[in-house]
């Protein structure tokens, strides 16, 4: 008889740790009621990221109008070696508002990072994104958290303590009030540990026309993502908005340094949710977003002020974005 052989199946791939940490259906119902009954009605802009939202905001980033990603990817390709030889390698890198983790990833190959923790509201779309990513990255150890972290920043003790990095890209800073960012900037401060630091991603002021056609492109991609945001508002509060009554308007205030998202009624309109309604009139709007634009020496500023030490700003060729790479301890010394 043949000698018969076992085979060993072939080992599965590793799987990424993952905790849900969203209290999504409870919280978010009462901030976005709470914002539809206000004076001027506004929804956060961390609303937009249910899947389908995940996913435009993809498409918007490949736009000839979306200069920011490919700007902020120039900084990061041509100072790639500066910036790695400024953290050092065996981070722990906390990716803040992760999406598809991709401005992450670029960074892998230099910082050989000792724990990828992404964070992000949209917990399904984080959830495949961190499998792909764990399948180019076997050995990594890939840790997602599905939070929002504009709420607080409690990390779980499964993340590692030492030379904590956190990541946040693409001036998404942006959404915040000045007042929020600097709360935010000061809870990130507090989580680094003396031997952390921020990787910092801010859109800078420029031409206005170049501006608001970043917010208002040609195919309408960001006017379907701003309009989407109705359908996830409907299923989390049980809501009956028609996005095809609302017209996507964007520009730019240069009082307040940002551009400015809204949602505008085409005709009076009523709105139901569970437990309440609003009766919208025609050209009345709902504020979606802000995105703030700054200057890298305030932004500096306020960096040192919360305590951030070498703070080190790169700026691209055409000062249209900054990267600003800061640390969380004393200075270092120079080596």
């Amino acid at each position: 008889m043949d000698d018969l052989r076992q085979i060993s199946p072939p080992p599965q791939p590793r799987r990424p740790a993952f905790l849900d940490l969203n209290h999504e259906n409870r919280d978010a119902l009462g901030e976005i009621v709470r914002g539809l009954q206000a004076p001027q009605t506004n929804i956060a802009p961390k609303f937009f990221y249910d899947a389908l939202g995940s996913r435009l905001f993809e498409a918007i980033c490949e736009l000839p109008e979306y200069y920011l990603t490919r700007v902020e990817a120039s900084i990061f390709a041509e100072r790639a070696a500066e910036i790695a030889n400024s953290i050092g390698p065996r981070v722990t890198l906390i990716d803040l508002g992760a999406g598809n983790c991709e401005k992450a990833e670029r960074l892998f190959d230099r910082l050989q990072p000792a724990q990828y923790v992404a964070i992000d509201i949209s917990t399904e779309f984080l959830r495949q994104s961190l499998a792909l990513l764990q399948a180019r990255h076997p050995a990594l150890d890939v840790l997602g958290l599905g939070m929002d972290f504009s709420a607080g920043l409690e990390l779980p003790a499964v993340v590692r303590r030492a030379q904590r990095l956190f990541f946040y890209p693409g001036s998404s800073l942006g959404n915040f009030t000045p007042g929020e960012a600097s709360s935010l900037l000061r809870r990130i401060y507090a989580a680094c540990g003396d031997d952390g630091g921020l990787l910092l991603g801010v859109d800078l002021v420029k031409d206005r026309a170049a501006l608001e056609a970043a917010y208002d492109d040609a195919l309408g991609v960001t006017a379907a993502f701003n309009r989407n945001l109705l359908n996830h508002v409907n299923r989390i509060i049980g809501a009956d908005f028609d996005f095809r009554q609302w017209r996507h308007v964007a520009g730019f205030n240069a009082a307040e340094s940002r551009i400015e998202m809204h949602l505008q009624a085409r005709a009076d309109t009523q709105v139901r949710w569970l437990g309440g309604q609003r009766i919208f009139r025609a050209g009345e709007q709902i504020h979606t977003e802000n995105s703030y634009k700054y200057r890298a020496e305030e932004v500096e500023r306020e960096l040192r002020a919360i305590g951030f030490a070498d703070v080190a700003t790169m700026v691209d060729r055409e000062a249209r974005f900054a990267l600003l790479l800061a640390r969380c301890g004393a200075p270092r010394a120079p080596s």
